[in-house]
């Protein structure tokens, strides 16, 4: 009996996959064609609505025009006007006191209801909780402003009825310098916070838990733990949310106009309003513009100072 020698079966090979075709030439210009079709719109956008208007404002400062007769050239007079017009100097230090107090209470109270809401809570309240917080950003300035005008009413307002009720004297709220922009201030970050306080619930909720856990474990506990844990993860959040939110309230307009129209004397006069009445009620439209420039170097010159000091204490994961 002769032993057959049976031949090993080698397992099959993968089988190589085919190599990339190499790109040519005009693939590679349509797809470049096809980003700057996607892109158009926006580029389109940008130069139209933004960079036209900008250089438009640049060129006007330098002319007086008062629509109706032809623009003279004026150079440099405009800006010298500015700076010795008393009342476009109390609207630019009113807007930096507005800014200061309006971002600061904003961010604060943002960043207190979105620890609370992040806490231990069913998930459907979490929800309403949300909601609630961000619907007055969606509703129109000018018309909470006109309701907020009657609820701070010294005479009927509903706010002097509530404190009547306890014993407090009527408040002039709108009719009082300092209480006029801290009525004004509470109006804007009541509707505005809603923004900021979504920020922060993305925020924390890309914080991982086990960073917490950690820090329980060390003993950290409470405002310990949100002081040396919590802030520095959220600060690139916080920078997010400073950086709009000083952006939106040096641009102020509509709650000071319709709550007191500027008054009483000036005390919440802001720039923007210097600027529409300027332009739209005293037809000086290369000093109205010479305003806005200013106006947009120092939301320029704040907004880049953020950025530089974020290099210190903006951590990232």
């Amino acid at each position: 009996m002769t032993n057959t020698q049976i031949p090993a079966v080698r397992p099959p090979q993968p089988a190589t996959p085919p190599a990339p075709a190499p790109r040519t030439a005009a693939r590679d210009r349509g797809s470049r064609l096809l980003a700057t079709l996607f892109l158009a719109p926006t580029i389109v956008g940008i130069v139209v609505f933004t960079v036209v208007p900008i250089i438009g404002s640049v060129v006007l400062s330098l002319f007086h025009w008062n629509v109706i007769d032809e623009p003279s050239f004026a150079g440099a007079a405009n800006y010298g006007e500015v700076f010795t017009d008393s009342t476009v100097l109390v609207s630019f230090r009113n807007t930096l006191v507005f800014m200061v107090f309006a971002v600061a209470l904003q961010l604060v109270v943002a960043l207190v209801l979105a620890l609370a809401v992040n806490g231990r809570m069913p998930v459907w309240l979490r929800s309403v909780f949300r909601s609630a917080f961000f619907f007055p950003l969606v509703l129109s300035a000018a018309s909470i402003s006109v309701v907020m005008k009657y609820l701070f009413n010294q005479d009927f307002g509903v706010v002097n009825w509530v404190l009547g009720l306890v014993g407090v004297a009527p408040v002039p709220w709108l009719t009082s310098e300092n209480a006029a922009m801290a009525t004004v201030i509470l109006v804007y970050v009541w509707q505005q916070f809603g923004f900021s306080f979504l920020l922060f619930v993305g925020g924390l909720n890309n914080i991982p838990k086990e960073i917490h856990e950690a820090a329980s474990l060390d003993g950290a506990t409470g405002l310990r733990k949100h002081l040396n844990v919590t802030l520095p993860l959220l600060s690139p959040t916080l920078l997010v949310a400073s950086v709009v939110g000083i952006i939106n309230a040096l641009q102020v307009f509509e709650q000071p106009y319709v709550l007191t129209n500027g008054g009483p004397g000036d005390a919440t006069r802001t720039v923007v309003m210097v600027i529409y009445e300027s332009a739209f009620e005293q037809l000086r439209f290369g000093e109205a513009s010479a305003v806005g420039v200013l106006l947009f170097v120092l939301i320029m010159a704040v907004t880049a100072l953020q950025f530089r000091l974020s290099r210190r204490f903006v951590h990232y994961q």
